[in-house]
């Protein structure tokens, strides 16, 4: 017979490490499953982390190995596995891994997202090294130089401002001749004089040694290629939640038993108490749906799954 865990935390970024703290501390068993060798989620690819509280000035790296020794100090059981699938019927729920299955009376999901990518030459190579997926984070290393801003919807647009209150010039590439983003954003962006649309252009490749130095773009329309040089580039072309393990629906009348209700982008639909619309399952992190998606954010999502998860376990007793 399986071992039965109180709660199975499905990975091990920012709010599934939390997550884990807070349930260790409240004497629950608990599993967390991560796929990488290491916890930290996007974070450990992050150059420097400026905006969490506390710690300015520290690399995602740092901070990622400060919360997994944290995690470890409360003799967490860990698993390194890629999860495959999750049964959530009855009140015993089932994790599937390519290591095997767990089972747990409650489950938190903070397999989080994953940016969207050009797949360009130079993307992969240069990133933390000028290249970002994230102004809020990013940004404030870019003051008084020359960025790009790779996008044409709302979140592009939203980081191409944000970025031109500190920046000295801010390209926006797009790949047609006009934005997605909502009007409103587009009147702000147009009346920043230091913002450059670059239309109808792709990038072809992200140049530079250490650093970002240059991006080379091609019209679609006429094939020409410009050489920009920037100090960074900031990639916005959506996330990508990672939820391919998971079987929900869209539209709450159409689940069946099992099911998790999605987002129209296929973010797990939970609100603050990170509650589904599956008693005993919780989602935390960049993995929810939400407005904004900073480690500051997934972590208090990790404390607040647990929270919620303590209360659905007593009402089981």
């Amino acid at each position: 017979m399986s071992e039965l865990y109180d709660l199975i935390i499905a990975g091990a970024g920012p709010a599934g490490m939390t997550a884990a703290i807070y349930a260790r501390r409240a004497e629950l068993k608990v599993l967390l499953i991560e796929k990488n060798y290491m916890g930290g989620g996007q974070i450990i690819n992050t150059y420097e982390i400026d905006n969490y509280p506390g710690l300015p000035g520290l690399s995602g790296m740092e901070l990622a190995t400060k919360m997994s020794e944290h995690v470890d100090k409360y003799g967490t059981e860990r698993v390194q596995a890629d999860i495959t699938g999750l049964e959530l019927t009855g009140d015993i729920k089932k994790v599937n891994t390519e290591q095997g299955s767990y089972e747990g009376k409650a489950v938190i999901l903070t397999t989080g997202n994953s940016p969207g990518r050009l797949n360009v030459k130079g993307e992969e190579e240069l990133a933390g090294m000028g290249v970002s997926y994230c102004a809020t984070c990013d940004g404030a290393f870019f003051k008084n130089r020359t960025v790009a801003v790779i996008g044409g919807g709302d979140v592009a647009v939203e980081d191409a401002i944000f970025l031109a209150r500190g920046c000295k010039k801010v390209y926006i590439i797009h790949r047609r001749d006009e934005l997605r983003a909502a009007k409103t954003l587009q009147t702000a962006l147009f009346a920043c004089d230091n913002i450059e649309p670059v239309w109808n252009s792709v990038v072809k490749e992200i140049a530079g040694g250490d650093m970002v130095e240059k991006v080379i773009v091609t019209n679609v329309k006429d094939g020409t290629e410009t050489e920009l040089l920037v100090n960074g580039v900031f990639i916005a072309v959506g996330n990508v939640p990672n939820s391919s393990y998971i079987i929900g629906k869209k539209n709450r009348d159409e689940l069946k038993e099992g099911e998790l209700l999605l987002d129209e982008k296929g973010y797990v639909v939970a609100g603050e108490d990170c509650a589904t619309s599956i008693p005993g399952v919780f989602a935390a992190g960049d993995l929810r749906s939400k407005p904004l998606r900073q480690v500051v954010t997934a972590v208090s999502d990790g404390a607040n799954a647990v929270y919620s998860a303590e209360k659905y376990l007593v009402s089981l007793s």
